[in-house]
Protein backbone atom coordinates (compact mmCIF):
# COMPACT_ATOMS: atom_id res chain seq x y z
CA UNK A 1 0.00 0.00 0.00
CA UNK A 2 1.41 3.29 -1.04
CA UNK A 3 1.98 5.99 1.45
CA UNK A 4 0.10 9.74 1.28
CA UNK A 5 2.53 12.46 1.60
CA UNK A 6 0.77 15.45 1.10
CA UNK A 7 -3.12 15.07 1.01
CA UNK A 8 -5.39 18.37 0.61
CA UNK A 9 -8.95 18.27 0.36
CA UNK A 10 -10.73 21.23 -1.40
CA UNK A 11 -8.20 23.88 -0.28
CA UNK A 12 -8.84 27.38 -1.16
CA UNK A 13 -6.59 30.54 -0.28
CA UNK A 14 -7.91 34.09 -0.64
CA UNK A 15 -6.38 37.50 -0.20
CA UNK A 16 -8.48 40.37 0.81
CA UNK A 17 -6.65 44.03 0.89
CA UNK A 18 -8.59 46.76 0.94
CA UNK A 19 -11.16 46.55 -2.02
CA UNK A 20 -9.39 44.23 -3.83
CA UNK A 21 -10.02 40.35 -3.38
CA UNK A 22 -7.96 37.75 -4.98
CA UNK A 23 -8.78 34.05 -5.43
CA UNK A 24 -4.83 32.70 -5.62
CA UNK A 25 -6.29 28.76 -4.63
CA UNK A 26 -9.80 27.25 -5.44
CA UNK A 27 -10.85 24.09 -4.14
CA UNK A 28 -7.56 21.97 -4.93
CA UNK A 29 -7.74 18.47 -3.62
CA UNK A 30 -4.26 16.81 -4.54
CA UNK A 31 -2.44 13.51 -3.42
CA UNK A 32 1.14 12.79 -3.43
CA UNK A 33 3.07 9.35 -2.85
CA UNK A 34 6.00 8.70 -1.14
CA UNK A 35 8.73 9.15 -4.05
CA UNK A 36 7.26 10.66 -6.24
CA UNK A 37 8.72 13.49 -8.16
CA UNK A 38 5.70 15.42 -9.23
CA UNK A 39 5.68 19.15 -11.03
CA UNK A 40 2.92 21.97 -10.70
CA UNK A 41 2.68 23.77 -14.15
CA UNK A 42 0.52 26.77 -14.86
CA UNK A 43 0.75 30.20 -16.16
CA UNK A 44 1.96 33.12 -13.72
CA UNK A 45 -0.31 33.91 -10.99
CA UNK A 46 -2.33 30.43 -11.56
CA UNK A 47 -1.50 29.37 -7.83
CA UNK A 48 1.17 27.26 -8.26
CA UNK A 49 3.54 29.32 -5.46
CA UNK A 50 0.65 29.62 -3.43
CA UNK A 51 -0.39 25.47 -3.23
CA UNK A 52 4.10 25.18 -2.49
CA UNK A 53 3.77 27.67 0.40
CA UNK A 54 0.50 26.30 1.95
CA UNK A 55 2.43 22.42 1.39
CA UNK A 56 5.51 23.88 3.54
CA UNK A 57 3.36 25.79 6.06
CA UNK A 58 4.69 29.28 5.26
CA UNK A 59 1.23 30.49 5.07
CA UNK A 60 -2.30 29.27 5.97
CA UNK A 61 -5.45 27.97 3.74
CA UNK A 62 -8.57 29.73 3.94
CA UNK A 63 -10.56 26.93 4.15
CA UNK A 64 -10.18 22.86 3.41
CA UNK A 65 -7.50 20.63 5.07
CA UNK A 66 -3.84 19.77 4.27
CA UNK A 67 -1.88 16.66 5.56
CA UNK A 68 1.37 16.23 5.05
CA UNK A 69 3.73 13.71 6.26
CA UNK A 70 0.82 12.59 8.30
CA UNK A 71 0.31 16.02 10.29
CA UNK A 72 -2.60 17.51 9.63
CA UNK A 73 -1.12 21.21 9.41
CA UNK A 74 -4.32 23.05 10.44
CA UNK A 75 -3.68 21.48 13.86
CA UNK A 76 -0.04 22.77 14.66
CA UNK A 77 0.84 26.25 16.29
CA UNK A 78 3.67 28.48 14.84
CA UNK A 79 5.78 26.77 16.74
CA UNK A 80 5.29 23.36 16.13
CA UNK A 81 5.33 24.11 12.51
CA UNK A 82 8.62 25.42 12.60
CA UNK A 83 9.79 22.42 14.10
CA UNK A 84 8.21 19.87 11.97
CA UNK A 85 9.58 22.16 8.70
CA UNK A 86 12.80 22.19 9.96
CA UNK A 87 13.08 18.38 10.62
CA UNK A 88 10.32 16.97 7.67
CA UNK A 89 11.02 19.63 4.97
CA UNK A 90 13.63 21.31 2.58
CA UNK A 91 12.29 24.19 0.46
CA UNK A 92 14.34 25.45 -2.15
CA UNK A 93 13.87 28.89 -3.81
CA UNK A 94 14.21 30.73 -7.16
CA UNK A 95 16.53 33.23 -5.53
CA UNK A 96 19.03 30.86 -3.66
CA UNK A 97 18.75 33.17 -0.38
CA UNK A 98 22.46 32.09 0.75
CA UNK A 99 23.96 34.95 3.02
CA UNK A 100 26.53 36.27 1.43
CA UNK A 101 29.11 37.08 4.49
CA UNK A 102 28.79 32.93 5.22
CA UNK A 103 31.04 30.51 3.53
CA UNK A 104 28.87 27.30 1.41
CA UNK A 105 29.62 25.10 4.05
CA UNK A 106 28.37 27.95 7.01
CA UNK A 107 25.17 28.25 4.90
CA UNK A 108 24.29 24.85 4.77
CA UNK A 109 25.17 24.59 8.53
CA UNK A 110 21.96 27.16 9.19
CA UNK A 111 19.27 24.79 9.53
CA UNK A 112 21.23 22.47 11.70
CA UNK A 113 21.60 24.87 14.64
CA UNK A 114 17.86 24.21 14.92
CA UNK A 115 19.27 20.18 15.86
CA UNK A 116 21.01 18.93 18.71
CA UNK A 117 24.00 17.90 16.51
CA UNK A 118 27.30 18.97 18.02
CA UNK A 119 29.70 21.49 15.77
CA UNK A 120 31.43 19.15 14.54
CA UNK A 121 28.30 16.97 13.58
CA UNK A 122 26.99 19.84 11.55
CA UNK A 123 30.16 20.98 9.84
CA UNK A 124 30.11 16.95 9.01
CA UNK A 125 26.63 16.63 8.02
CA UNK A 126 26.68 20.29 5.87
CA UNK A 127 30.29 19.10 3.77
CA UNK A 128 28.40 15.83 2.82
CA UNK A 129 25.31 17.73 1.73
CA UNK A 130 27.73 19.58 -0.27
CA UNK A 131 29.38 16.95 -1.39
CA UNK A 132 26.18 15.02 -2.36
CA UNK A 133 25.33 17.79 -4.96
CA UNK A 134 29.00 17.92 -6.48
CA UNK A 135 30.54 20.71 -4.43
CA UNK A 136 32.96 19.15 -2.06
CA UNK A 137 35.69 21.43 -3.71
CA UNK A 138 33.83 24.52 -2.43
CA UNK A 139 33.32 24.38 1.09
CA UNK A 140 35.03 27.56 2.13
CA UNK A 141 33.57 29.56 -1.01
CA UNK A 142 31.88 32.62 -0.38
CA UNK A 143 28.47 33.08 -2.56
CA UNK A 144 30.42 36.01 -4.62
CA UNK A 145 32.86 33.10 -5.48
CA UNK A 146 30.20 31.29 -7.20
CA UNK A 147 28.29 30.71 -10.38
CA UNK A 148 24.32 31.12 -10.11
CA UNK A 149 24.18 27.50 -10.49
CA UNK A 150 26.96 26.77 -7.81
CA UNK A 151 24.58 28.92 -5.25
CA UNK A 152 21.38 27.12 -6.30
CA UNK A 153 23.26 24.20 -5.71
CA UNK A 154 24.34 24.95 -2.31
CA UNK A 155 20.61 25.82 -1.48
CA UNK A 156 19.64 22.95 -2.22
CA UNK A 157 23.05 20.96 0.16
CA UNK A 158 21.17 23.15 2.81
CA UNK A 159 17.40 22.33 2.09
CA UNK A 160 18.78 18.60 2.28
CA UNK A 161 21.36 18.84 5.30
CA UNK A 162 18.54 17.62 7.84
CA UNK A 163 17.63 14.72 5.89
CA UNK A 164 14.27 15.83 4.97
CA UNK A 165 11.69 13.65 3.63
CA UNK A 166 9.99 16.02 1.51
CA UNK A 167 12.29 18.40 -1.07
CA UNK A 168 9.82 21.11 -2.34
CA UNK A 169 11.07 23.33 -4.72
CA UNK A 170 9.72 26.75 -6.07
CA UNK A 171 10.85 27.32 -9.53
CA UNK A 172 14.80 26.34 -8.73
CA UNK A 173 16.26 26.67 -12.64
CA UNK A 174 14.50 29.93 -13.10
CA UNK A 175 17.18 31.91 -12.60
CA UNK A 176 20.02 30.17 -14.50
CA UNK A 177 21.26 29.19 -18.11
CA UNK A 178 20.24 25.81 -19.87
CA UNK A 179 23.34 24.17 -18.32
CA UNK A 180 23.09 25.22 -15.41
CA UNK A 181 19.05 24.09 -15.36
CA UNK A 182 19.85 20.38 -16.43
CA UNK A 183 22.59 19.99 -13.50
CA UNK A 184 20.35 21.21 -10.78
CA UNK A 185 17.23 19.38 -12.15
CA UNK A 186 19.65 15.74 -12.58
CA UNK A 187 20.26 16.49 -8.95
CA UNK A 188 16.69 16.86 -8.00
CA UNK A 189 15.99 13.70 -10.19
CA UNK A 190 18.89 11.94 -8.47
CA UNK A 191 17.33 12.93 -4.75
CA UNK A 192 14.16 11.34 -5.93
CA UNK A 193 15.83 8.41 -6.91
CA UNK A 194 18.55 7.20 -5.42
CA UNK A 195 17.69 8.85 -1.94
CA UNK A 196 14.04 8.44 -1.51
CA UNK A 197 12.68 11.96 -2.10
CA UNK A 198 9.60 13.19 -2.57
CA UNK A 199 9.88 16.04 -4.69
CA UNK A 200 6.98 18.62 -5.47
CA UNK A 201 8.86 21.42 -8.01
CA UNK A 202 7.11 24.13 -9.15
CA UNK A 203 7.80 25.20 -12.94
CA UNK A 204 6.39 26.90 -16.02
CA UNK A 205 9.31 24.82 -18.18
CA UNK A 206 8.18 21.76 -20.15
CA UNK A 207 11.79 20.77 -20.34
CA UNK A 208 11.97 20.82 -16.38
CA UNK A 209 8.43 18.60 -15.75
CA UNK A 210 9.86 16.19 -18.22
CA UNK A 211 12.08 14.96 -15.45
CA UNK A 212 9.12 14.59 -12.89
CA UNK A 213 6.66 11.21 -12.99
CA UNK A 214 3.28 13.28 -12.24
CA UNK A 215 2.64 17.05 -13.79
CA UNK A 216 -0.38 18.50 -12.18
CA UNK A 217 -1.63 21.78 -14.13
CA UNK A 218 -3.24 24.56 -12.62
CA UNK A 219 -5.01 27.32 -14.13
CA UNK A 220 -6.88 30.58 -12.01
CA UNK A 221 -6.06 28.71 -8.86
CA UNK A 222 -7.40 25.69 -9.94
CA UNK A 223 -6.34 21.80 -11.17
CA UNK A 224 -7.42 21.16 -14.36
CA UNK A 225 -5.49 18.56 -15.56
CA UNK A 226 -3.07 15.84 -14.48
CA UNK A 227 -0.64 13.71 -16.33
CA UNK A 228 1.75 11.11 -15.74
CA UNK A 229 4.93 9.64 -17.19
CA UNK A 230 5.89 6.51 -17.64
CA UNK A 231 9.58 5.07 -16.31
Amino acid sequence: MSEVVIETQNLTKEYVRDEFHVVALKDVSLRVEKGEFVALMGPSGSGKSTLLHLVAAMDRPSSGAIRVLGHNLGELSEREIAHWRNEHVGFVFQQFNLIPVLTALENVELPLKLTNLSKVERLEHAATALKLVGLGDRLKHFPRQLSGGQEQRVAIARAIATDPALLLADEPTGNLDAASAQEILQILSKLNRDYGKTVVMVTHDPHAAEFASKTHHLEKGELIREETRSA
